[in-house]
């Protein structure tokens, strides 16, 4: 008896299956989003129109920095190309972790702590791809930026630039959206690992799951044992054992050493 930290069961299991079903919805199109965004489908170009609506920095402050021989100024992350390739990996990432916990749920080795690990790993990735994605541009004192424009204003301001302009101001809303609810997912995987985690006197026994579900295993010599050894046929009011059988084979004459009977 006591704490167990590997072998714990978890308190709930239908949610489980329940926020797996919620993941593959919500992986599917973030696989799509940020492919569809690899490498550079919008990102420049929403800083450029940032800049001509002051609300953001300018993208061709590293040229400038060029011509100027002076250090090259750091792109904001909202900005930069990593956070594209990231949101790809994390999408990546999902699916593994998708998989993984199925068929870790299906061969009964997906323990809470297991969970914990990777609901930590995730929602610290996509609470990063989420800030990123609406990340502050303080590269310019003049236009600071605390939000990226395409999340706090409305896409149409976006329409004199272009339909396209407009059409990929719908999408980068749309991947926010669902970068926002994959973190809502991870948080309440994370949740229902801490609380299988957390001491109960229900779950901190050295008996396992699957023992449970056979039942009690029987020890020979113990009390069940002898209960079975004591029953009786129905009809028989002598106790019969399996050690009865075995004494009336040993005890039966054989035909040729029997006594003569005479009529």
């Amino acid at each position: 008896m006591g704490y167990r930290i590997l072998h714990r069961r978890w308190r709930v299991r239908k949610p489980m299956y329940w926020l797996m079903v919620a993941e593959l919805a919500g992986l599917v199109p973030s696989l799509v989003l940020f492919g569809i965004e690899q490498p550079n489908l919008f990102r420049t170009e929403f800083w450029g129109i940032g800049f001509n609506l002051g609300l953001n920095s300018n993208p061709m402050m590293i040229l400038y920095a060029y011509a100027n021989h002076r250090p090259l100024p750091k792109i904001p992350f909202v900005w930069s190309s990593a956070l594209t390739e990231f949101n790809v990996a994390i999408s990546v990432i999902s699916l593994f972790v998708l998989l993984t916990k199925m068929i870790g749920f299906i061969m009964k080795v997906y323990y809470p702590i297991v969970g914990l690990f990777f609901s930590t790993v995730m929602t610290a990735l996509y609470a990063t791809s989420v800030y990123g994605q609406a990340g502050p541009d303080y590269a310019d004192p003049r236009y600071p930026s605390p939000v990226a424009w395409y999340i706090r204003y409305s896409c149409d301001i976006a329409k004199p630039f272009g339909g396209s302009s407009y059409t990929h101001c719908l999408m980068a809303k749309g991947t926010f959206a669902v970068t926002i609810y994959m973190l809502f997912l991870y948080l309440c995987n994370l949740g229902l690992a801490i609380w299988a985690m957390l001491p109960n006197k229900e779950l901190d026994h050295d008996v396992d799951s699957d023992d449970e579900e056979r039942g009690p295993i029987s020890v020979p010599g113990s009390t069940s044992d002898k209960q079975w050894e004591m029953t009786t046929p129905s009809g028989s009011t002598v106790p019969f054992t399996p050690r009865t059988q075995a004494f009336h084979t040993l005890d039966r004459q054989l035909p040729l050493r029997q006594a003569p009977r005479f009529a």
